[in-house]
């Protein structure tokens, strides 16, 4: 069984304050979340779920209940920040801060750009599974890292060094595919199954 000193033992996950799947959904419709990106963020729970389920199976110590809250909730403030202008990660981050969801408001905060280096021999944290799980849903279809990239690359890379970052960034998420896998009789290939699955 591996420990992990940065995820949460049994009397922590007690303390730990988490908004429920309900209240995930309403938290959704009070900050108007359109229809794409409400869709977008079942089909990256499913992930998140699926490859936090075999992690813990493995005997990584990841709290699903944070994972799923996190997952549901990663673009809440995507509609909104359409409009205003601010990064959503951040605009997102802040509101659970504020709702006393800091846990989730971390992995909201650290979807886009994960704060630590996933080459690190840290073990893996439910931050991570939510991030990849993102990264392997394009709209509402899970694809693999190489599609999500290209679709990135189409719409960001218009200049060298945006393209750059981008190229840097999927060889981080390529690291982070690997370790991820490595503990796993799952592959990257086996999550576009649930292309098939349309639950809510």
């Amino acid at each position: 069984m591996r420990h992990n000193p940065l995820s949460f033992s049994a009397h922590k996950q007690d303390a730990l304050v988490l908004p429920s799947r309900s209240q995930c959904l309403e938290l959704m419709s009070a900050h108007g979340m359109l229809p794409n990106i409400r869709e977008h963020s079942f089909q990256v729970n499913r992930v998140a779920l699926v490859l936090g389920e075999a992690l813990a199976a493995a005997g990584y110590d990841l709290h699903l209940p944070l994972i799923e809250a996190g997952a549901l909730l990663h673009d809440l403030g995507k509609t909104p920040c359409l409009k205003n202008g601010q990064k959503h990660a951040e605009w997102g981050a802040v509101l659970l801060t504020e709702l006393g969801y800091p846990e989730v408001a971390q992995i909201v905060k650290e979807h886009v750009y994960l704060a630590s280096d996933p080459a690190s021999p840290q073990p893996l944290r439910e931050t991570d599974v939510v991030n990849y799980a993102d990264k392997r849903v394009l709209h509402t279809r899970v694809v693999l890292l190489s599609e999500r990239f290209a679709d990135l690359m189409e719409r960001y890379g218009r200049t060298p060094e945006a393209r750059e970052r981008l190229a840097a960034l999927e060889i981080k998420f390529r690291v982070l595919e690997d370790k991820i896998f490595a503990p796993l009789d799952l592959n990257a290939v086996d999550l576009l199954q649930l292309n098939d699955r349309r639950d809510q």
